[in-house]
């Protein structure tokens, strides 16, 4: 339990230093950025309290706005990505996926991957929505939207692959 909990500390600040320090300095074309910090929200344990969850996420999106200088957009987004986590959960996974795991790849599948990309396109969805804070253009906000969201969902497929190989190995 402990150990799980380091596991979780340690990826909560490897995410927010990834975020902070290299991707929020890319843009594919101006449409498309990566969130990978939504990644923490994903991983955490199905079981977890819901208030505890969003309190874990205020402060994991309050952390990336201070430091990116964005006035609550993250914080926003990361919350409203964890309130409808469990919804989402009860869509794609069994029951019996309840029991004290944590949501990978190479437990869970294609329901796994099913429920990342939701999770994905829901925190994007706000995020853009509120840093566009007009829907003038909403074909480019849209588009934002989409790519950015797939580029993020291939960044935690990357990452699970990588995980999931390096728990065959050993």
């Amino acid at each position: 339990m402990i150990n799980s909990w380091l596991k979780q500390g340690l990826l909560f600040i490897v995410l927010i230093l990834l975020q902070v320090l290299v991707l929020n300095h890319i843009s594919f074309f101006n449409y498309a950025t990566p969130f990978l910090y939504v990644y923490f929200i994903i991983k955490m344990p199905l079981a977890i309290n819901r208030n505890i969850l969003m309190l874990i996420s205020f402060l994991l999106g309050l952390i990336i706005d201070i430091f990116c200088n964005t006035p609550g957009q993250n914080a926003a987004a990361a919350v409203f990505a964890a309130f409808l986590r469990r919804p989402v959960q009860l869509m794609f996974f069994e029951k019996e996926d309840f029991e004290h795991i944590i949501p990978n790849l190479s437990s869970l599948g294609a329901s796994f991957m099913k429920y990342a990309s939701l999770v994905v396109l829901i925190h994007h969805t706000v995020i853009i929505s509120i840093s566009s804070f007009s829907y003038i253009n909403f074909s480019t906000i849209v588009l934002r939207i989409i790519f950015s969201s797939i580029l993020t969902s291939i960044l935690i497929f990357a990452v699970e692959g990588i995980t999931v190989k390096k728990r065959v190995r050993e």
